[in-house]
């Protein structure tokens, strides 16, 4: 039997669908964004929770001549099923496969590429102004989480668009969370909202009591409904989008169908700045998302019949889980140690910490820039706030990076988690970038650990330096081996020889460092004898050592998961251009000049010749040359 779904091509053919096949078809998208995250892992919990806003966006709208444009755009799932990709859907987020982010590449619908927060409002004030400009009639819509509303780009954007006036809608899609609770004053207030009942009572009992008076009391009467208007911003947070010039409408049922319609029908007709606020429920329609909407955020694959998670790589802790505890540790002995999270305690494993050091613990919201600046206020008065945040959230505060901590040569540590490649959630998530913008910066200390032990050591290493440091570490788990319990600082700027040879040099930074060994025991039965130095810092390098395999062998061989452009290999470049070392060869292995696409991290390390294999081959192929 042929399903709604089956018969959508195109957002067109759901003009003529009824009531009851609308209804129909959101069973059908949940039911196909349930089974296929369950085989791919994926964003599921926000997907699920605007099924019914997707279909009525794309019921009224006219897309792709409408723009519709998702903020993050994890929550896009039922959109792509709606747009063309129903066929490809299978492939969600596998190499090879469909994003699991809007992409302007992939389709006409998609208006705009996203994948970091609070972007939405800047970006589709953009397409109102060039829409204007050219002389056009089509809508621009907005879709943001209440929160992305934590993020500060949202009110920059708010605060354009209410000037300009322009003909812009955005949907405030208002589940009172986004990864983790969210936190702050502007999240407490968008929450402020009464239930209807009592509102309802109040004003009953209240019509009721003046209407039983004489003429006076029915004057009054007259007035407080005139004054209705004027209550209702006490219960709800229009007055806040109102005083930024947005016509306010709401909160809604996010999963009323027909009163989305309906709204959206109506505010089709509007030609100036409204803000709809709607009510969802983050992973509505799958119990086991509804009750755990935090774990299915951003989940593995799992049994869609029961919502378990299947477990991934065993044995080993996860490098996450081992910063967690080691600077869990470390406050314990030292109470200047202060941690901070941009609205991710548990991805960057901080929720033992919070438990053990409430008030030493601050969650900043989703404010990266204000995160490193809050850090350096801590810094200024004594404290060594570390700040945990994924490599590629921190590329959004690169200025305070630069200007408000390094500058001053304050003493915060960055623990950069998901350095490297990420997997399946692509190019926006990648962490490839992090080694070329930091270790440009005057002040700044770059280190990486080759496995999860040395971690431990690095972060006392940050700790313990008087300024500025960040150490970067990858995604998942370990390689299992022993870790010290009592923690020692490195010797600043001092490497680490694995193996020694005559062949040339392998210089490797953190994760790649196990696959430069085994590369070097496959190359010597080639009878290629290479060394293997555990690089360790990438600012300060050890240029002696560096200096001395240079002058020693002729050949060296950098490997890094990073972005080979202003990586660790230029720096050593630019270090044999200081000493005037001529006639080295030098192969730099990272990752090319283009955006990596999404797929598991051993596919790309495989793709891009950064495993055991790829090392080897791409050695041999250098020393053939």
């Amino acid at each position: 039997m042929t399903t709604i779904l089956e018969t959508i091509d195109s957002p067109c053919d759901l003009k003529g669908l009824s009531a009851s096949q609308l209804e129909q078809l959101a069973s059908e998208l949940r039911a196909k964004i349930i089974a296929v995250c369950a085989e791919n892992g994926g964003h599921l919990a926000p997907s699920l929770g605007v099924v019914e806003l997707t279909l009525a966006l794309h019921r009224v709208f006219d897309s792709p001549t409408d723009k519709i444009i998702w903020d993050v755009g994890h929550q896009s799932y039922a959109h792509k099923l709606l747009t063309g990709r129903r066929d490809k859907f299978a492939t969600l987020r596998t190499l090879g496969g469909i994003s699991g982010f809007p992409k302007r590449c992939e389709s006409p619908h998609d208006a705009y590429d996203t994948g970091h927060t609070s972007t939405s409002i800047s970006a589709a004030l953009g397409f109102a102004a060039a829409r204007d400009l050219r002389g056009e009639r089509n809508k621009v819509v907005a879709v943001i989480g209440d929160g992305s509303m934590t993020g500060g780009l949202a009110y920059e954007g708010l605060n354009h668009a209410g000037e300009l006036n322009k003909d812009l809608v955005v949907i405030l899609n208002d589940n009172e969370m986004s990864i983790a609770e969210n936190v702050g004053a502007l999240s407490n207030f968008l929450n402020r909202t009464v239930t209807s009942d009592f509102v309802h009572t109040i004003k009953k009992d209240l019509e009721g009591f003046l209407g039983g008076l004489d003429k006076i009391g029915h004057g009054v009467l007259k007035v407080a409904k005139r004054a209705e208007e004027s209550l209702k911003s006490l219960f709800t947070p229009g007055m806040l989008f109102e005083a930024f010039g947005f016509e306010y409408i709401g909160p809604i049922d996010g999963h009323d169908i027909g009163r989305l319609t309906e709204t959206f029908e109506k505010i089709k007709r509007f030609d100036d700045a409204v803000l709809i606020h709607v009510l969802t429920k983050k992973g509505k329609g799958y119990p086991p998302a509804e009750a755990k909407p935090a774990l299915f955020h951003g989940v593995g694959p799992f049994e869609a019949e029961t919502g378990k998670v299947l477990k991934g790589k065993g044995g080993a802790a996860s490098y996450t889980g081992v910063f967690g505890e080691a600077i869990r540790k470390i406050a314990a002995d030292d109470d200047r140690v202060i941690a901070l999270t941009a609205a991710m305690p548990d991805g960057t494993g901080l929720t033992a910490f919070a438990s053990d050091f409430p008030q030493r613990f601050f969650d900043v919201g989703i404010a990266e820039q204000h995160g490193v600046t809050f850090a350096a206020g801590l810094a200024a008065e004594g404290y060594r706030p570390v700040f945990a945040v994924y490599s590629s959230f921190l590329q959004r505060a690169y200025d305070q990076v630069f200007h408000d901590v390094c500058l001053q040569n304050l003493p915060v540590t960055f623990a950069i988690d998901r350095a490297g490649v990420v997997g399946s959630d692509g190019p926006t998530h990648h962490g490839l970038f992090d080694l070329s913008y930091l270790r440009h910066l005057p002040n700044m200390v770059v280190m990486a650990p080759k496995d999860e032990n040395e971690l431990q050591h690095m972060l006392k290493t940050a700790i313990d330096h008087d300024g500025p440091a960040a150490l970067r570490y990858p995604r998942g788990n370990g390689y299992g081996i022993s870790l010290d319990q009592a923690f020692q600082a490195l010797p600043l700027g001092k490497s680490e020889m694995l193996r020694e040879g005559n062949s040339g040099a392998l210089l490797a930074v953190g994760s790649t460092v196990y696959p430069a060994r085994e590369a070097a025991e496959t190359l010597a039965a080639d009878g290629l004898d290479f060394s293997v130095v555990n690089v360790r810092f990438i600012k300060p390098l050890d240029r002696d050592a560096i200096i001395s395999l240079a002058r020693a062998t002729g050949t060296l061989v950098t490997v890094e998961e990073n972005a080979v452009q202003g990586g660790f290999g230029t720096a050593v470049l630019e270090l044999l251009e200081e000493e005037g070392i001529e006639g080295v060869k030098v192969l730099r292995l990272g990752y090319p000049d283009f955006y990596v696409e999404q797929g598991e991290q051993p596919e790309l390390r495989a793709k891009f010749g950064l495993d055991a294999p790829g090392i080897t081959e791409r050695v041999r192929a250098f020393m053939r040359s």
